[in-house]
């Protein structure tokens, strides 16, 4: 079974704190590192983090305000100074292109590794072979997207004593019939993986709603996620100042939590006003219980449900 874990390298808003830094949140999957949004100072980040920025496949850029991509340059120069040898992916909306032209051309910086830019619009669906990365558009003065990390259905529960009673050995085949191949048994007989695998089951789905503020598209677009990430960065005391500035307060994202009927709500980019969050928490699991707000460095696995 393929780990998920989430680990919150940035939950802060518009600049850095002495508590928390700008905007970063990395997925581990398997051996694989995928990044959403870079702000200043994710580098360092990682270096006090347990993950290696080596093992980024894809960083994907939520929008262009420099809490969420001014730690892309530090972050390419570093790779290349400890020998990266393998390509890299950037996504973001329009201007991707150009911004990507534009960091690589700062200072005598030139790559010895291949980087990539593609820029994406709400509808896209980028295909990773075992998940999907879908985009929405969200509200927030500027061109700004939305991720959802999709795993795409997996084989249904192994059926052991249904796998011995037709013959097969325990061992390799039983992986294979897992895996979703047909096998042959010594006797000539062929085994087909529906005949000892249950229903297809879901994979997991994680959203991440970058800088916007509430939007109706936000509940559909997370419907039933195992965990939804979305941007808080105002207490409902500021709701006015918040649609001013085209953020989300905390009761608003909880409200969409709770309409999505997601597993989990973790509320990130919170200004640096607020020294703690505990009132801002507990407003918004007056809400919806599961709402969390969690600090820089915090890791949560993210298990299968069945």
């Amino acid at each position: 079974m393929t780990q998920l874990s989430i680990i919150f390298l940035g939950t802060g808003g518009s600049w850095p704190t002495v508590k928390r830094n700008v905007t970063s949140v990395a997925i581990k999957r398997a051996g694989e590192i995928i990044l959403f949004d870079c702000g200043e100072g994710t580098q360092r980040q990682f270096q006090k983090s347990r993950l290696s920025y080596m093992q980024i496949s894809k960083v994907f850029i939520t929008h262009f305000h420099g809490d969420h991509f001014l730690g892309l340059p530090g972050l390419i120069q570093t790779m290349q100074l400890n020998d990266r040898d393998i390509p890299l992916h950037i996504y973001g909306p329009r201007g991707m292109d150009k911004l990507v032209k534009q960091l690589l051309s700062l200072g005598y910086f030139r790559p010895n590794y291949e980087i990539f830019s593609h820029e994406v619009d709400e509808g896209d669906v980028l295909d990773f072979n075992e998940y999907v990365i879908k985009i929405l558009r969200v509200e927030h003065g500027v061109p700004a997207l939305a991720y959802a990390l999709e795993e795409k259905m997996r084989p249904g529960k192994f059926n052991k004593p249904r796998a011995l009673e037709l013959g097969i050995p325990e061992g390799p085949l039983f992986s294979r019939l897992q895996r979703g191949e047909t096998v042959t048994l010594e006797t000539g007989k062929k085994i087909t993986p529906d005949m000892v695998l249950g229903p297809p089951r879901k994979g997991r789905k994680i959203v991440i709603s970058g800088d916007t503020r509430p939007i109706p598209e936000m509940v559909e677009f997370a419907k039933n996620a195992d965990v939804l990430i979305h941007e808080a960065t105002f207490d409902s005391s500021l709701e006015e100042v918040s649609w001013e500035y085209g953020h989300t307060t905390t009761v608003q994202a909880a409200k969409i939590g709770k309409k999505a009927d997601v597993d989990k709500l973790f509320l990130v980019h919170i200004s640096p006003r607020y020294i703690s969050t505990r009132t801002m928490e507990r407003e918004a699991q007056k809400v919806f219980k599961n709402s969390f707000i969690p600090k820089d460095f915090e890791e949560t696995e993210v298990k299968f449900k069945n």
